[in-house]
C-alpha cells in the first residue's frame, strides 16, 4: 500500500464525513491507500460516518483521549502501513484528483515530504472565502502559505502535508506544540537534510473558520506559534513573519496621529492655516491615506478574484482581522518569551482546538 490518509478528529463528524465522501470519490484506486481516523476525545463522535463509509473505502477507526491534532496524527501513524503518510485536517475536501496528483508528482519526482495549497470551494459561505482570501493572498500573507509568488521558503502545513512513513518516525512525528506544530515539524524535516516540495496541484478545499471572531482566535495563536518557532529553531524567524506585528503597529500609529492633527485643526479654529500645503482642518487625512489604499487594494484584489462586491468588502474585514490577530499574538509572545523569560507551556495553556 502506498498512502495512509491520516485525518485526526475533535467533534466534527459533519466534517469528516464531508472528507469522508471526497475520498471516496478519488480517481487513483482504492487499493492504492487507507484512511486512518483518530478520534480525539471527542464528545461528538464520527463512529458512524466511519461506519457508513468502510463499505467504499479501507478505513481504520481509532479512539484515544484528547491530546492535541499533533499527538493524534502521531497515534495514527502508528498505525498506518503505507509507504507515505498524508496528513489532513478534518475541515478540508479534497477534489477527485487529488491523490493521483500526488502520486503523479512522487512518481516523477521523488521528494520525503510535500504539501499543497488550499482554495475555496464555490459552496463556501461568503465569509469562508473572504477568510479564505485573506489566508492566501499575497498582500496578507506575502505569499507563505503555498502559493507561487512567495517572500519565504515553502514548507508543509498539517491541513494538506505529506511525509515517507520511514521519516516520520524517525524524526518522532509531531511535538507536542500547542501551536505551529506543523510549521516545526517542517523545519526538523529539512533540519534533518530531508526534502520537501510544493505540489501546486495537489491542493485542497479548506474551510478555516466560519466567523470572524473564531478567525481571530486562529490567528491570534498563530501569532503565538510564530515567536515559540522562532525560540525553537533560532534563525528561522523572517521580516514577513513580523510584518502583521509592524502592520499591526503602524495602523494604530496612524490612527493616533490623525487623532492628534484632527485636535490640533479644532485648537487653531482658523481654516486658513495650512500645514504640507493643506488646511488645517483637512491635515489629518493625510495618516488616513495609506489605511485607505491598503483597504483599496483588498477590496478590487478580492472582487477580481473572487467576482463578487460582497466579498471584496468581507475580505477587508477578513484581512484587518487576520493581520491584527496575528499581530497582537505576536507581540504578546515576545513580551512574554523574551521580556519576562516564561516557557513555552507555562507561557499559553489553552487547549490545543480552542
Amino acid at each position: 500500500m502506498k498512502y495512509s490518509i491520516i485525518i485526526p478528529v475533535y467533534n466534527r463528524p459533519d466534517e469528516c464525513e464531508e472528507l469522508l465522501r471526497s475520498l471516496s470519490q478519488q480517481t487513483l484506486s482504492k487499493d492504492n491507500f487507507e484512511v486512518i481516523v483518530v478520534e480525539d476525545g471527542s464528545e461528538r463522535t464520527c463512529e458512524k460516518e466511519c461506519d457508513t463509509y468502510s463499505r467504499l473505502l479501507d478505513i481504520h477507526y481509532y479512539k484515544k483521549e484528547n491530546g492535541g491534532p499533533g499527538m493524534a496524527r502521531n497515534y495514527g501513524v502508528e498505525h498506518a502501513k503505507g509507504e507515505y503518510v498524508i496528513v489532513l485536517d478534518s475541515d478540508v475536501v479534497l477534489p477527485r484528483h487529488y491523490l493521483d496528483e500526488v502520486n503523479g508528482e512522487l512518481t516523477s519526482r521523488p521528494c520525503d515530504a510535500f504539501g499543497g495549497p488550499d482554495r475555496a470551494h464555490e459552496s463556501f459561505t461568503q465569509m469562508q472565502k473572504a477568510i479564505s482570501y485573506s489566508m492566501t493572498s499575497f498582500f496578507t500573507t506575502g505569499g507563505i502559505r503555498g502559493g507561487k509568488k512567495k517572500l519565504d521558503k515553502f514548507f508543509p502545513r498539517s491541513f494538506n502535508m505529506g511525509i515517507r512513513r520511514d521519516v516520520y518516525q524517525q524524526l518522532g512525528g509531531f511535538s507536542q506544540m500547542r501551536f505551529g506544530e506543523d510549521i516545526d515539524f517542517s523545519y526538523r524535516i529539512i533540519e534533518a537534510g530531508y526534502t520537501t516540495r510544493l505540489f501546486p496541484e495537489a491542493w485542497v478545499w479548506h474551510k478555516r473558520r466560519t466567523n470572524l471572531d473564531k478567525f481571530f482566535k486562529q490567528v491570534y495563536n498563530s501569532g503565538i506559534a510564530r515567536i515559540n518557532l522562532g525560540k525553537r529553531h533560532p534563525g528561522t524567524t523572517r521580516l514577513v513573519h513580523a510584518l502583521p506585528m509592524l502592520f499591526t503597529l503602524s495602523v494604530i500609529l496612524l490612527l493616533i496621529a490623525a487623532v492628534v492633527l484632527r485636535l490640533w485643526a479644532y485648537t487653531q479654529g482658523a481654516s486658513h492655516i495650512e500645514l504640507l500645503g493643506l488646511p488645517a482642518n483637512m491635515v489629518w487625512l493625510l495618516p488616513l491615506m495609506p489605511i485607505v489604499l491598503f483597504i483599496l487594494l483588498i477590496f478590487f484584489d478580492s472582487t477580481i478574484r473572487n467576482r463578487s462586491l460582497v466579498i471584496g468588502f468581507l475580505s477587508v474585514e477578513a484581512a484587518f482581522v487576520q493581520l491584527f490577530g496575528y499581530g497582537f499574538g505576536f507581540l504578546k509572545a515576545l513580551w512574554v518569551r523574551y521580556v519576562l523569560k516564561r516557557g513555552e507551556f507555562s507561557a499559553f495553556e489553552k487547549n490545543f482546538y480552542d
